[in-house]
């Protein structure tokens, strides 16, 4: 019988840490990402899920704007929260079996929520509901670990187009509910839940680094160290995009069909189709997004993002209005009002600059935070899912004080203003500090003083 001393056995290890580190496929990668992909679909189909039973339940309930609002946006709250310890325990332990976890505990929710029938049960079980929301901070991690840095964008982005489950809830569940009721709409939603989660286990395969850091024995790190980098300002700075481009895009989700019905008087499966056409492109041009900031960097994506919306959120925001100009031969009478066809063209421009924005925000994770992607993503996407749950309730709120049905666009466009105003300022004076050469006037060289000027000044 040989016995390795601890210094062979250590070097055994290490040998076999670096094998796994360096033998991994393509088809690994591509197995893990798809998979992953599909779960974090079904994951976002149910998480929005109130954005079509809600409608019958207001119904039901009698419930104002304000209550409505509240219901849709509960299941946010949770998702939303839970994003950061769910993060966390990604880190700790592993994506595969957090994410496993976290679909069976949702389904069994989703199951109970068709038992309820009073609005303050409606809202503690679209609490648990809510957990699917919190599987975003788990892929995110488990994902980025399978790919090289300068592949985590385009992987991330196309991760991040499981977003589209928000579509297929807003497409399809309408027809479900008209056929079965909206009590079996969410049996059925847990069903599949259920069966995704079996799917997922037997499927994938712990991500590489956990398997390395099993391999060597490493103790799990503390949580407080995995919060440690959130002492910093430009973790905040992040979550504050995010909480327009995936917030604004959570919300308006949830909102949109509603607002069909309401301005345009569609019946809720059209109102559906159409919530689900601003839905898609928010969903499935996530994958250029990381594609772009892989290539042309995050940062022009980021602009590329507010600017488009603010002129996107400028034309929505204007409200139906009827004008009289005294005439020379009399008061000439006329209506500005956005007909449904340009409203939804625009929505469907502003889901598409949002999915880029949601792409361009998480590529910058793992590069300053490699070793944090879970709680800092964690963060990042509570935040954002934060405005997921803030803004339908304002946007209910708003219509029942101010009576304008685009003012839920009037908010949006002010919290993308204030983000680009943000955002250009640090990256003004960023460059100042790493370039303080070209501080001054230099775009307006017509404000230089000549050698001249400054003798005769002085």
């Amino acid at each position: 019988m040989v016995c390795l001393n601890p210094i062979t056995s250590k070097s055994l290890k290490y040998r076999k840490l670096m094998h796994i580190l360096d033998d991994i496929t393509s088809g690994q990668q591509t197995k893990s990402l798809v998979i992953s992909t599909a779960a974090f679909t079904v994951c976002f189909a149910v998480w929005t899920i109130f954005s079509i039973i809600g409608i019958k339940i207001k119904q039901n309930l009698g419930l104002n704007d304000t209550e409505f609002g509240l219901l849709v946006a509960t299941p946010i709250l949770t998702g939303s929260l839970s994003r950061i310890f769910l993060g966390i325990w990604t880190d700790q332990y592993g994506g595969r079996i957090v994410y496993f976890c976290l679909m069976l505990t949702t389904s069994l929710a989703v199951w109970l929520l068709a038992s309820v029938s009073t609005y303050p049960m409606y809202l503690l079980a679209a609490l648990g509901v809510g957990l699917a929301g919190g599987s975003f901070a788990v892929g995110i991690a488990y994902v980025s670990r399978w790919y090289e840095k300068d592949r985590q964008g385009t992987a991330l982005g196309i991760f991040g187009m499981g977003n589209v489950g928000a579509a297929i809830t807003n497409f399809g569940a309408p027809f479900l509910l008209i056929a079965y009721g909206w009590e079996n709409v969410a049996r059925i939603y847990a069903t599949i839940l259920f069966c995704t989660a079996i799917i997922f286990w037997f499927v994938t395969e712990d991500d590489p680094e956990t398997k390395a850091r099993k391999l060597k024995g490493e103790k799990v790190q503390p949580a407080w160290m995995q919060l440690s980098p959130l002492k910093q300002l430009r973790v905040w700075r992040f979550a504050t995009y995010y909480f327009f481009v995936f917030g604004g895009y959570v919300a308006l989700a949830l909102w949109l069909p509603r607002y069909y019905m309401g301005v345009y008087h569609l019946d809720i499966a059209t109102a559906g189709m159409l919530a689900a056409c601003y839905a898609l492109p928010g969903s499935l041009f996530r994958a250029l997004g990381g594609w772009l900031s892989d290539k042309i960097g995050a940062r022009k994506v980021m602009y590329l993002t507010f600017i488009c919306s603010l002129v996107c959120l400028f034309l929505l925001s204007y409200p139906a209005t009827d004008y009289i100009v005294h005439g020379i031969e009399g008061p000439i009478e006329f209506t500005i009002a956005m007909g449904l066809v340009p409203f939804v063209m625009l929505s469907i421009f502003l889901g598409f600059f949002m999915s880029l924005g949601k792409a361009a925000v998480y590529k910058h994770i793992p590069v300053y935070y490699p070793g944090h992607v879970g709680s800092v993503g964690g963060l990042v996407g509570m935040i954002g899912g934060l405005g997921g749950f803030v803004l339908p309730i304002c946007f209910g709120f708003m219509n029942d004080l101010i009576g304008v049905w685009t003012s839920c666009f009037m908010l949006l466009f002010t919290i993308v203003m204030i983000s680009l105003i943000w955002m250009h300022t640090v990256v003004t004076l960023a460059d100042k500090r790493l370039h303080p050469d070209m501080q001054g006037p230099q775009s307006l060289p017509e404000m230089l003083e000549s050698p001249k000027e400054k003798t005769s000044a002085s």
